[in-house]
């Protein structure tokens, strides 16, 4: 069979939607391949399998027309309508996709007005006249296209942590079971958990390091091998992203791992304090004229230097070392403590799912509790409730929690902060949710103490539980808004407002940086994927990567509280919390 992934499969049918929206197609055809590319995602087992022996029938959301063309590129490796498809228009036109507010409309008259497919053709229009002369654009349109084509160069070389999650572990776990390899792992910036990546740095022990990095450069995700030597290989895969990987014996690997897990400034403080106890240490081992400690493992070169480990998330060089010397590290918060979350979505605004499928996706990650938090009336685009909608949503989840034992739904909603700091909707409704996601969704061009302003006026709310993704970043595509995070952290702190941890891979938002601030004047965080899928529930676990590295307990978690103690949380009133 050929090397065809669930990825590859959504990401077909996903620009083939594109493609059709291009071609002005009937909008209900373009959404089946944007649902179909949803239900492959979601889908409970190896659906890859399933469509190369055509064994789809019956999946809700794939059609006969789709089971076909699945069952043809999981079969074959290729599809000829989509071949097809995309030789009607330029490869590069999909360039432009990657641009912050330009979507299929947009790009569709740029390309039958204008006959821009590329970027370098769409910036020099833009120093024109001529797209502030179309109709729907203007020149606020104008700036924004070159401000969004100045971001992607900016971030060219980077991808987002959850971005390359999967493919990572996917390629670790290939390593892993080469008989060959005695002991595995990824190190650098994505063992550290930050939320952007330059590159994986891949680590094996093993007897055979050529053989390894021979393995490794004929991955069939590999695009171009930079260098492969007998220890040693670079290689850049399809989708950009560069991969290294070191071969070592296994009694070097654990200063191997701990030394390329880094980072730099970590490393430094480290091998300081080493020589401070007459010791050298690198990446193969420690040196000196005394008597040299055994290492086996990677806790035993901190335990050798007098210190606890260190969890790498934390080696930032910011407080950890000296924390560690005092054995007064944080106790992490970990996956398993989570108990529920609050910020998602359904089909009533901007969702995938209904409450009944959110409910029993959160059931089968052991979860206790879901918050459902759809879109505001003023989020039109996102087809934001109504408060007509929103009361009958309530009362639907009432209904639908008398069916379930030791699990409940929770009535929230994710209310827009508008320009002045109001809320959508008066206090008389929000006093009937459970609880209340206050964010902003517009107008984003504030400076910086109008912004701020308008937080700290949403957060003085009795009704508002929570702010979401709170400075409104979107990693490697938009920056976050201009706000004063200390006010912002001190103001949480003073109204007892709890400040969410968005793991959208997205926004990864408040950022980790702020977290250990946050956690000394007692402010809570809700680690929330912002799902709109029952898969995007799995963004919990790049939530509690980030808490940890923003040094975050289970007590500093609210959605790692039970159900019972969450409902009586949220019984009390917001000064009382």
């Amino acid at each position: 069979m050929p090397d065809v992934t669930r990825e590859s499969l959504v990401n077909t049918l996903e620009e083939i939607a594109l493609l059709l929206e291009l071609k002005g197609e009937n909008p209900f055809k373009t959404r089946a391949y944007r649902n179909g590319a949803e239900v492959v995602q979601n889908f409970d087992g190896d659906i890859v399998e399933r469509a190369a022996r055509n064994d789809l029938k019956g999946i809700k959301g794939i059609g006969d027309a789709l089971q076909q063309k699945l069952n043809e590129l999981a079969s074959t490796g290729k599809l000829e309508y989509f071949e097809n498809l995309r030789a009607e228009f330029p490869p590069t036109l999909f360039e432009l996709f990657e641009l912050q507010g330009l979507g299929p409309k947009k790009i569709k008259a740029l390309y039958d007005e204008l006959g821009i497919s590329s970027i370098p053709q769409l910036k020099e229009a833009c120093q024109g006249a001529e797209i502030a002369n179309l109709s729907g654009f203007g020149s606020k349109t104008v700036e924004k296209i070159l401000s969004a084509i100045e971001n992607r160069a900016k971030f060219a070389d980077r991808f987002r942590l959850g971005e390359v999650a999967p493919l990572a572990e996917t390629l670790l776990e290939r390593l892993r079971e080469h008989p060959k390899v005695s002991r595995s792992a990824i190190a650098g910036s994505y063992r550290r958990a930050k939320e952007t990546l330059h590159d994986l740095d891949f680590l094996v022990a093993t007897k055979e390091p050529a053989e390894l990095t021979k393995f490794f450069s004929d991955f069939p995700e590999v695009n171009e091998v930079i260098v492969q030597g007998d220890t040693k290989a670079s290689v850049r895969l399809d989708n950009g992203l560069q991969c290294d990987l070191r071969a070592v014996s296994n009694d070097h690997f654990p200063f191997a791992l701990q030394y390329f897990t880094g980072s730099k400034e970590h490393n430094v403080a480290l091998r300081s304090l080493a020589l401070k106890k007459g010791l050298s240490l690198n990446e193969y081992d420690f040196t000196g004229e005394g008597e040299i400690p055994k290492v086996g493992e990677e806790i035993d070169i901190y335990e050798a230097l007098g210190l606890d480990w260190i969890a790498p998330e934390l080696r930032e060089n910011r407080g950890e070392i000296e924390a560690a010397c005092d054995a007064n590290l944080p106790d992490l918060v970990k996956l398993t403590q989570l108990r529920g979350t609050f910020h998602n979505h359904t089909i009533a605004s901007d969702g995938k799912n209904t409450l009944e499928e959110m409910a029993t996706a959160a059931q089968d990650h052991g979860l206790q509790y879901l918050g459902i938090a759809d879109h505001s009336k003023s989020s039109f685009q996102a087809n934001g409730l109504n408060e007509k909608r929103l009361i009958q949503q309530i009362e639907e989840i009432r209904t639908i929690n008398t069916k379930f034992e030791n699990f409940a739904l929770l009535a929230g909603s994710e209310v827009d902060i508008l320009k002045d700091g109001s809320l959508d909707f008066h206090d008389d409704l929000l006093a009937e949710l459970d609880y209340c996601v206050a964010s902003i969704h517009n107008v984003f061009n504030l400076p910086e103490k109008e912004m701020t302003s308008r937080l700290i006026r949403a957060m003085e709310n009795d009704y508002v539980t929570m702010l979401g993704h709170v400075t409104g970043r979107l990693l490697l595509k938009r920056d976050p808004y201009s706000v004063n995070m200390e006010k912002i952290i001190d103001c949480a702190a003073e109204t007892k407002t709890i400040i969410e941890l968005n793991c959208n891979p997205w926004r990864l938002d408040m950022d980790w940086r702020w977290w250990h601030r946050a956690r000394d004047k007692n402010i809570l965080t809700s680690i929330n994927p912002d799902a709109h899928s029952t898969g995007q529930l799995q963004f919990l676990a790049y939530g509690v990567r980030l808490a940890r590295k923003g040094w975050l307990r289970r007590k500093d978690v609210l959605n790692c509280q039970s159900l019972t103690e969450i409902q009586a949380w949220l019984k009390l009133p917001k000064s009382m919390r």
